[in-house]
């Protein structure tokens, strides 16, 4: 049923001039229809350079959001409209404006996990492979950290000469690992490295082996010569690292490292959407998506 399925989003695909984009953390059976995997702001870029018209989003709401706002002459669709982003969504523009008037001197750092609207009070956007670069880059010595505290608290520690403020917000999938899993995890497998994402909180990070990007803990693990690792984010990477390294062992931090939101789109919704009968298309106001994009070139130019 599965290949079938596949078989039918891969015709179809052609026939309606889709490119078909899918988020690191999704399913096996996704990726394998997939014209491109990677994360959220690779995804974005890549869609700007290829020829089709249509781009499917197998994802949450802000990547499409961020695809549509760097190719807007493309029509992006969601693949599931309820796939949204917990962490994008709980902070506001009206709420960061006002708390930029508390810190006038402060320029606002925001994470590409933010929804388009949040992006059009920020200075500059990042990733979690860019962040620290990028702040590091930026003339400014006062920076107000959007919306990941656990990020933020990750980069202020490798910039000690400038000064962070940061909010209360974060990913709850990555936030509701502790220390004690860990422990545990190390514990049952005394031979395997830890690598994780700076998403976690402190207490997490500090006993990694290796701290990056869904992207770099995937290449860390392909390239590294170690046998055995322990991965602190996603579920999802467990099972495409064993696909990709079948040679080595992969073990998941915690039993429920799941994004729900990642998890909700299924082989279904990009049938139905390819058929015309699914998904949503992203709309963004032209005014709103010309103030939005101005802290993803802001970071381009930083070298992000």
């Amino acid at each position: 049923m599965i290949r079938e399925f596949q078989d039918r989003i891969l015709k179809l695909k052609k026939e309606k001039d889709f490119c078909i984009l899918a988020h690191s953390y999704m399913s096996e059976e996704i990726c394998e229809v997939a014209d491109f995997v990677g994360d959220s702001y690779a995804l974005s870029i890549k869609a700007k350079s290829v020829p089709q018209k249509n781009i499917l989003m197998c994802g949450v709401r802000f990547m499409a959001e961020t695809v549509k706002m760097l190719s807007p002459e493309k029509r992006v669709l969601l693949a599931n409209a309820q796939a949204g982003c917990p962490m994008a969504e709980q902070m506001d523009a009206e709420v960061i404006s006002e708390v930029k008037k508390m810190y006038p001197d402060y320029a606002v750092v925001a994470y590409i996990n933010t929804t388009a609207k949040l992006k059009t009070v920020a200075d500059v956007c990042v990733t979690s492979s860019s962040a620290v670069k990028i702040c590091r880059a930026m003339p400014e010595k006062n920076i107000l950290f959007i919306p990941d505290i656990n990020l933020g608290t990750y980069v202020s520690k490798q910039i000690p000469e400038k000064n962070f403020k940061l909010l209360s917000g974060g990913c709850p999938t990555h936030a509701r690992v502790e220390k004690e899993e860990v422990l545990t995890a190390k514990k049952a497998h005394p031979e395997a490295v830890f690598l994780v994402h700076p998403e976690c909180r402190p207490e997490v990070v500090e006993l990694a082996d290796f701290v990056g990007s869904t992207a770099g803990i995937m290449d860390f693990a392909v390239k590294s010569d170690k046998k055995e690792f322990i991965i602190g984010t996603e579920n999802a990477i467990v099972g495409h690292l064993q696909h990709m390294c079948p040679d080595k062992k992969f073990y998941p931090l915690s039993k429920d490292f799941i994004c729900h939101n990642m998890k909700i789109t299924s082989l279904t919704d990009i049938l139905n959407c390819l058929s015309g009968d699914g998904g949503e298309e992203i709309v963004l106001d032209e005014q709103l998506r010309l103030e939005a994009v101005k802290c993803i070139e802001k970071m381009i130019e930083y070298g992000g």
